[in-house]
């Protein structure tokens, strides 16, 4: 039997484009910021095998923001899979984002490894929720899959995260979701994003991980939102076909001043 490769994967997320590049959020061009990591993953691109953008591509679900996130990845001429956030809409990302080297599947194997994407975002709300038909998939897919290491992605985090408005908007029925992964002991690692910082936490043999956006970080245990000055960033992967893998967060020197003081309203 052959050996197969481990592969890497770089996670991006909330990074939060907009249909006119001028726009900032809370004072961040977040379109030059994820140039800057484009940058960066162009410089590993020999290295990177995929990328999964786990929601808030768009930061006013514009279709013309998922045109600019498009033409900002096509030059990395890397595998790219996608699923949507709360800022996010499906709609629009289903028509756009299907092109050149994107693609909209949500269930794929790589490397020795199955990928499920889900859907956790609630059209006009902030917090997420998996519904009952989505769960179901997952269950029936990690049946299907069988007994290869599986990386599950969705948007919001199945976990407080120790700050109080974030908490608000996590996702509402980790539960259901839990109680579907405990059946399947193949699931090596859940990644989301939503929180704008790091945050890793195990539960029952599986790796629970958080991402920097590619734009403004939230500073962690705060009970209010307070921007912190850390750099974007992203996640690498490297996952093993045995089921170990390695990861680490990676930030680029990106700095624009910014309404370090913003509150939530």
């Amino acid at each position: 039997m052959n050996q197969v490769s481990p592969i890497l994967i770089a996670q991006i997320t909330d990074t939060h484009l907009f249909a006119s590049e001028n726009h900032k959020m809370l004072g961040m061009p977040t379109i030059q910021s994820f140039q800057a990591v484009v940058d960066r993953l162009k410089e590993l691109k020999s290295e990177v095998d995929l990328l999964l953008l786990t929601g808030d591509l768009s930061g006013d679900g514009n279709p013309q923001s998922y045109d600019n996130l498009q033409t900002l990845l096509n030059p990395l001429q890397i595998p790219a899979y996608w699923l949507p956030g709360n800022h996010d809409c499906a709609i629009a990302m289903e028509d756009i984002l299907n092109m050149g080297m994107v693609s909209r599947r949500k269930s794929f194997v790589r490397g020795g490894w199955n990928f499920i994407l889900l859907d956790s975002s609630v059209p006009g709300c902030l917090h997420g929720h998996l519904s009952g038909k989505t769960l179901d998939w997952l269950d029936s897919e990690l049946k299907f899959l069988g007994n290869y290491p599986t990386l599950v992605a969705l948007h919001h985090p199945p976990f407080p995260v120790n700050s109080a408005w974030l908490d608000s908007t996590t996702l509402k029925n980790p539960q259901e979701f839990f109680a579907v992964l405990d059946r399947h002991p193949q699931v090596k690692l859940v990644l989301f994003g939503h929180i704008h910082q790091e945050f890793q936490r195990q539960r029952h043999q599986v790796e629970y991980l958080s991402t920097p956006s590619t734009g403004l970080q939230f500073r962690s245990k705060s009970p209010t939102l307070i921007i912190d000055s850390k750099y974007p960033g992203f996640r690498l992967l490297k996952l093993y076909p045995n089921g170990m893998w390695e990861t680490s967060v990676e930030r680029v020197p990106y700095f624009h001043p910014l309404e370090l003081a913003a509150k939530v309203s």
